[in-house]
């Protein structure tokens, strides 16, 4: 099987996943993994798709003849679902400000992990006065890498900044 990552972003509208996957099972394709958001009134998904090889380009023609819908196809890696590096589920809360991903991010990337899933927001706290920032983001770490390291670099960004591990 061919291992497919998809890309789609166009406005929203009732039945849109609904027409994505069926399109993905007539063209005998595999939905596997997904994350799929509406923001600002656009949909925005990334979809891995399992596939056989001589329905490759059938799938392909499919999908980007969806109608209102920006698709990007991409082949993936079947040897990463192999590979199990330890990974971390954090859930992160404190003052919003700009460039607080970007903080966030390179604290992370300068440990040598490496961020595979981050959802984030920004809220209102009605007691505080200031909006709150908050994220959940799976972190994947460098083999001999303690979970500690990461932990209190990311704390030590901002004394604000509260950085728990959900577990699974």
């Amino acid at each position: 099987m061919k291992q497919l990552v998809l890309t789609i972003i166009g406005k929203d509208r009732p039945g849109l996943v609904d027409e994505i996957s069926a399109t993905i099972l007539e063209h005998h394709g595999n939905w596997m993994t997904s994350n799929l958001s509406h923001l600002a009134g656009q949909f925005a998904g990334i979809i891995q798709v399992g596939i056989a090889e001589e329905h490759l380009q059938e799938i392909q023609s499919a999908l980007n003849a969806l109608p209102g819908l920006e698709v990007h196809i991409e082949s993936g890696d079947t040897d990463v679902a192999d590979q199990a590096p330890e990974t971390l589920n954090l859930v992160i809360t404190g003052n919003d400000r700009p460039g607080i991903v970007k903080e966030l991010s390179s604290v992370i990337r300068h440990k040598g992990a490496n961020i595979t899933h981050l959802n984030s927001r920004q809220r209102s706290a009605p007691n505080w006065g200031v909006p709150i920032f908050s994220a959940f983001a799976t972190v994947t770490l460098p083999a001999g890498m303690h979970k500690d390291n990461v932990i209190e670099a990311l704390e030590s960004i901002t004394s604000d900044l509260v950085v728990d591990i959900e577990s699974e």
